[in-house]
């Protein structure tokens, strides 16, 4: 009995002392519906912008021209 609980805490610890396993690659990123939808809505956004700045700039030569 001593000899099959000394057997056991041996093959215990040699299992234990192996190296550590590798670190695993997480997975790519899955697509979503919704991705599509993202992509045209900051599309829409970077266009608003564009107007934005176009209708300032309108404004000013504007405000330029009238003094």
């Amino acid at each position: 009995m001593k000899y099959l609980c000394l057997m056991l805490c041996i093959a215990a610890l040699g299992a234990c002392s192996s190296k550590p396993p590798e670190p695993v690659a997480s997975p790519p990123p899955v697509a979503t519906p919704f991705d599509g939808m993202r992509a045209d809505e900051q599309r829409a956004k970077d266009v608003q912008k564009t107007v934005d700045k176009q209708a300032e700039d309108q404004r000013k030569q504007i405000e330029a021209a009238q003094q």
